[in-house]
């Protein structure tokens, strides 16, 4: 699965103990994260992490754009409430694109640590099935285009 990491400047600790703590879980997926928090995730960790631009700098919006491509699985996005109204223009539109493409998304550490683990259950499997860029779904592309 590919799962986008974003924490705002005061939950970028947390979402680095959250890593932590669930690193066997996330090191069997594809991550890409904003700048600062890829970097505080992989150095404490050890994961693989796709560095982005810094959030400020357009990295939520390559987010968005894989998010809209249906190129993301799961979303992690531990926002500050208490940011300004601009940011909260920016998570606004994530959420959004999220519900149209049917994308599952935490804002908060509960629902990020429920959302992992249905994915290590395997609970979000559907998403292979939506998702064309999918391992699944490009093997069925492959079987096509060689049968």
């Amino acid at each position: 699965m590919e799962i986008a990491i974003i924490a705002h400047d005061m939950k970028k600790e947390l979402m680095t103990q959250f890593c932590i703590a669930y690193c066997g879980i996330l090191s069997k997926h594809n991550l890409c994260a904003t700048s600062i928090t890829a970097k505080y995730i992989s150095e404490a960790t050890g994961l693989k992490i796709e560095h982005l631009l810094a959030g400020i700098q357009g990295g939520k919006d390559q987010i968005a754009a894989r998010i809209a491509c249906n190129e993301i699985d799961l979303l992690l996005y531990l926002k500050d409430a208490r940011k300004d109204a601009k940011s909260n223009e920016h998570a606004n539109e994530l959420l959004r694109l999220c519900d149209e493409y049917n994308i599952p998304v935490a804002t908060n550490i509960a629902t990020a640590e429920v959302l992992v683990m249905a994915l290590d259950r395997g609970d979000l499997d559907w998403r292979n099935f939506v998702n064309p860029r999918s391992a699944y779904n490009r093997s069925k592309q492959k079987e096509k285009t060689e049968g």
